[in-house]
């Protein structure tokens, strides 16, 4: 499975997000990803959904949303209207799971659930099957800029060996702390999907610190 670059425009300027995106897209990012807080689920507030009608105005890449919200039924449809490609949400907030999936999925975009570094991985047992993604979390969700907590490294290792164990093709995306010195070892884990925020967005030059990325994926890729 290719290894996907997932930028975070959580961490760009927010008086400059298009330039943002465009520029991840020219540096050959895969995905944007955009973080959606409501102020209940986590402390923090973000965008709604007309960012992501406008960003669609402004690339070709898939967007990815990542809802870190308390009622996803109700946002769900607010962000398939709004045009996302790739919607997922939390495990805890969801009181109908597979409703909220079906309801991406109907729409023929890609459904994810995202678990916190603290939520284990056996709950999604009765749903794996369904999922397009599943997105682990490696800081508690709710702020940018974070470290990687280093225990979901073997989460990620125990989540590649059941997908395989499973013959599923589910790709696993991380979120949380990834950069530079890590991603070629997270690749090596079985991460398919980087998100990236300050690693990129915060850098000095962030040309350059999304290029040194990609060529270290592609490392952990060949290993």
């Amino acid at each position: 499975m290719k290894v996907s670059l997932a930028p975070s425009i959580l961490s760009a300027d927010p008086t400059a997000l298009g330039q943002a995106v465009r520029l991840v897209e020219e540096m050959g990012a895969d995905l944007v990803h955009v973080d959606i807080m409501d102020g209940h689920y986590v402390p923090n507030l973000t965008f709604g959904p007309s960012l992501v009608t406008a960003l669609k105005k402004k690339t070709s890449l898939p967007i990815d949303v990542h809802l870190m919200v308390s009622q996803p039924a109700q946002m769900v449809p607010l962000f398939l209207r709004a045009g996302a490609d790739w919607i997922s949400f939390h495990l805890e907030a969801s009181t109908h799971v597979h409703g909220d999936l079906y309801r991406v999925k109907d729409a023929g975009k890609k459904a994810g659930l995202a678990l916190n570094p603290g939520t284990p991985i056996h709950l999604l047992s009765d749903i794996l099957p369904d999922l397009d993604f599943v997105l682990l979390m490696c800081v508690n969700p709710g702020w940018g800029s974070q470290s990687f907590l280093p225990f979901c490294r073997d989460k990620i290792r125990r989540m590649s060996r059941w997908l395989r164990g499973q013959r599923l093709d589910i790709p696993i995306a991380v979120d949380g702390g990834v950069n530079a010195e890590n991603i070629e070892d997270l690749v090596r884990d079985g991460v398919d999907v980087l998100v990236i925020g300050s690693a990129i967005f915060n850098s000095p030059d962030p040309r350059e610190a999304f290029l040194k990325m990609k060529q270290a994926a592609g490392r952990g890729k060949k290993s």
